[in-house]
């Protein structure tokens, strides 16, 4: 089915988002695994894994409608060189996001691609429970300190 232009655009668009923000959860995953942080660890794995999740909807997405999936366009990784400076890129990279979809689905009813919309929603859901759980993680460490919420992140 051929889909309309500028919506797989804003689509590959979204699947740079995706793929940047694989390798930034990916990153920051390797690093706490190496501080020792398991739970921070597995929590930015899970991130990774579900952003990776994304972007093969996404590319399925735009093959269904007959568009080239652009998977060499990343943008810029914000890599925190802390887990309060990793949870604050990530804070903002989720906040792009979410803006992101909400703009892509807007699109998506514009053109009447309902099946598109639906995917966009789906991950859009996703998206605001990682901004949740990233602002969970943030308020823990407001309310303990820093050095007693790593403790917790330690198995």
């Amino acid at each position: 089915m051929k889909g309309n232009e500028k919506l797989i655009g804003v689509l590959n668009s979204l699947l740079s988002d995706e793929l940047s923000a694989t390798n930034q959860y990916i990153v920051h995953s390797e690093m706490n695994a190496n501080w020792g942080y398991d739970k921070l660890h597995e929590y930015f794995e899970k991130r990774a894994i579900d952003e990776m999740k994304h972007a093969e909807k996404l590319i399925a997405r735009i093959l269904f409608l007959e568009g080239i999936p652009i998977v060499s366009n990343l943008h810029d990784i914000k890599i925190g060189s802390d887990a309060v400076k990793q949870l604050e890129h990530d804070h903002f990279s989720e906040e792009g996001a979410i803006k992101a979809y909400n703009e892509a689905i807007l699109l998506a009813g514009e053109v009447k691609d309902f099946a598109t919309r639906e995917i966009l929603e789906s991950i859009l859901n996703d998206e605001d429970r990682h901004i949740d759980e990233i602002e969970e993680l943030q308020d823990q460490i407001s309310h303990m300190s820093l050095p007693l919420f790593l403790t917790t992140q330690v198995e």
